[in-house]
């Protein structure tokens, strides 16, 4: 977190040594979900065809994100992969009031390799503990990243998670652990149907049932420390009719 924070704060100084120092031309820093990085950059790019200033994307764990918020990073808006993580920033008084929106909702897979041939069956005692063999499952840390948090909900739900719970690779964001499937490390890998579909090395073996787990939503709001000026109209372009369309390209739900 202290890199995170660390890079941040560069971010911050490049951009004051590289613009007017006025709020009105200094671009919104974003912290957002590892998992928008596609999606939420094309949606930079549309922002700045339309003559704004192209905002700065800083993207990891939403846990993460929210540690490095409530320790005083300089941001503008925070886009969530779970609402308790922006539930815990909001408790501490630090979302400007009237800002927060359910933005969009996504689905859980189970992935492997793209060369993988196996199958199986995402359902209640599902054999996943065996088709690991000597293998692991990849995950974001079930203990604090959304991904994860999902996934360890799922499976338990599931009644699979005893068996796999000591077998678990922890990546500190969803992106790790789809990183892990793609370069063949771990046999199987849990994360978002939107990771999925933006890796060519991995295959959706499953999709987990909704129910399995709790609603997977991207909550984004303004930070009461926001000092852009842009920052409120880039955000009201993202929850707009064309700024969802660009996440639903990316197969995001808008909500």
């Amino acid at each position: 977190m202290r890199e995170l924070l660390a890079r941040i704060i560069v971010a911050v100084a490049l951009i004051a040594g590289t613009v007017p120092a006025s709020a009105q031309s200094r671009p919104p820093l974003v912290l957002a979900a590892a998992s928008l990085q596609e999606a939420l950059t094309a949606a930079g790019d549309a922002w700045a065809a339309r003559r704004h200033t192209r905002p700065v994307l800083s993207f990891a764990a939403s846990s993460a994100l929210a540690r490095q918020i409530e320790a005083g990073a300089p941001a503008d808006l925070f886009i969530s992969a779970d609402e308790p993580w922006m539930d815990d920033v909001a408790r501490k008084g630090m979302l400007r009031p009237g800002t927060r929106v359910s933005l969009l909702a996504n689905r859980l897979v189970l992935v492997a390799p793209a060369a993988s041939r196996v199958s199986l069956a995402v359902r209640r005692g599902m054999p996943l503990a065996q088709a690991l063999g000597g293998g692991r499952l990849a995950m974001a840390d079930p203990d604090a990243v959304p991904a994860g948090k999902y996934g360890k909900a799922a499976l338990t739900a599931l009644g699979v998670w005893p068996a796999v719970a000591k077998r678990v690779a922890r990546g500190e964001s969803v992106r790790a652990a789809l990183a892990l499937v793609e370069r063949g490390e771990a046999p199987f890998g849990i994360v978002y149907a939107t990771d999925a579909r933006a890796s060519s090395k991995v295959r959706i073996v499953g999709v987990f049932p909704a129910a399995s787990h709790p609603p997977i939503t991207y909550p984004i709001a303004t930070l009461r420390s926001s000092t852009s000026a842009d920052a409120e109209g880039l955000r009201r372009f993202l929850i707009s009719p064309a700024g969802k369309g660009i996440f639903r390209r990316y197969g995001f739900v808008p909500r």
